[in-house]
This record gives C-alpha cells, sequence and structure tokens, in this order.
C-alpha cells in the first residue's frame, strides 16, 4: 500500500503538504476517538502560509492499493488544534473525527 498526506487550505484550496509530491516524514496515531498527525517540516514560507490559515485546513489520506481502488479518507480537525514547534520542526495537528470513502464508487450512474 502506498499512502499519501495532504493538507490543504479548505477554502481556496492551496496545497501546503503533499507527500506524494514532495516526500515528508509524518506519523498518525490515534487514541479511538480523535487523531494525531504529526508532519516533519522546517520553517520555511510555506509553513508561516499554513499556520495562517490553520483555522481552515483540511486533511486527506490517499491509501493506494495494488488489488483495489484508491481510499479517501478526510479528517476534520478541531479548532485551535494546529500547532508547530519551530525548534523540533515539528507541525502538530488533532483531528476529531474522520470519514473514508473510495472516490472510484462516486460519479458512475
Amino acid at each position: 500500500m502506498k499512502e499519501t498526506l495532504l493538507i490543504k487550505h479548505a477554502v481556496g484550496g492551496r496545497t501546503f503538504i503533499d507527500t506524494g509530491k514532495q516526500p515528508v516524514e509524518y506519523r498518525v496515531e490515534s487514541d479511538g476517538t480523535s487523531f494525531q498527525f504529526t508532519v516533519k517540516a522546517p520553517p520555511d514560507r510555506t509553513m508561516e502560509e499554513l499556520l495562517e490559515w490553520k483555522q481552515e485546513l483540511n486533511v486527506f489520506l490517499f491509501r493506494e492499493f495494488d488489488d483495489r481502488p484508491t481510499a479517501k479518507i478526510w479528517f476534520y480537525v478541531k479548532d485551535d488544534s494546529v500547532h508547530y514547534d519551530p525548534e523540533r520542526e515539528l507541525l502538530i495537528i488533532e483531528a476529531q473525527s474522520s470519514i473514508e470513502y473510495v472516490p472510484d464508487l462516486f460519479g458512475g450512474m
């Protein structure tokens, strides 16, 4: 399975992080009720802009398989849950819930 993390501005659609185009180290953890994303990212202009829009982010995981269609998981980011540690170069995002779907199953009617 290949997994891609995508972090976008919800309104304008600007992509801040796309591990399919620019690999970065990240981790996703769940306690059963919420999710935490930890992303290794330098304190550059992209990070500054992401933090300017931190209340309006969409977070997605795309999971590609050899034997079935790609699954897309959309995570709902909690209010005031995007934080950045410049010393450790870590972006931390908390998501309260998610919805998983297969885009190939929609629109073919």
